[in-house]
């Protein structure tokens, strides 16, 4: 891993763009590493599209502002990539992962020419089976994961269990639930 991993993630308000940034910011704290997680908002409303980031680094970065030039991009909600430019700045090294249900061959032509990794993963469908809800995050947290190698994958599944039994101590379904989303989609997850 390189000094400092930085991930751009495009959402609709309520689809827990915001909340998967912070919650990944957690876990690679956790792990020792240094971390900033923060949303950027624009008209604060259910389903206007929200940006989150994430700089995860193993030293301190005194870098305090949006991210333009992310090492991977994070799509929630597929009809973003019609009304966003959620290549703008992507590095050809790094990788976008798109919540959607077709392959990353069916998509790259919808990112303006981007030379790098597209991946994919049906997140509404992994997270309609395991927790009975379209709750996209749970599963696109888990395939950045995968992806970028920002924090080993054994280490992200310890302490996102710990993190759901504090979270959900009185609803124990709801963290099997989310367990089997996570596991599930390290290992759906498409790389094209």
């Amino acid at each position: 891993m390189k000094d400092i991993v930085e991930i751009r993630w495009h959402g609709r308000g309520g689809q827990g763009a915001k909340t998967a940034s912070l919650l990944l910011a957690d876990a690679a704290f956790n792990t020792g590493k240094y971390v900033q997680g923060f949303p950027e908002y624009g008209p604060e409303r259910m389903g206007a599209p929200i940006t989150a980031y994430n700089r995860i680094s193993s030293e301190r970065s005194t870098v305090h502002s949006n991210i333009y030039e992310p090492d991977y991009v994070v799509v929630v909600d597929e009809t973003l990539l019609s009304a966003v430019d959620v290549t703008a700045g992507l590095k050809k090294e790094g990788a976008i992962v798109i919540n959607s249900s077709k392959t990353p061959a069916e998509l790259r032509p919808k990112l303006k020419g981007y030379e790098g990794r597209v991946c994919t993963i049906d997140a509404g469908r992994i997270s309609e089976e395991e927790l009975g809800k379209n709750f996209p995050n749970t599963p696109m947290l888990a395939a950045i994961v995968k992806v970028s190698g920002v924090i080993g994958q054994d280490e992200f599944i310890k302490d996102m269990e710990g993190s759901f039994k504090h979270k959900f101590a009185s609803k124990p379904q709801v963290i099997e639930g989310n367990m089997r989303a996570l596991k599930r989609s390290l290992e759906e997850v498409q790389v094209g």
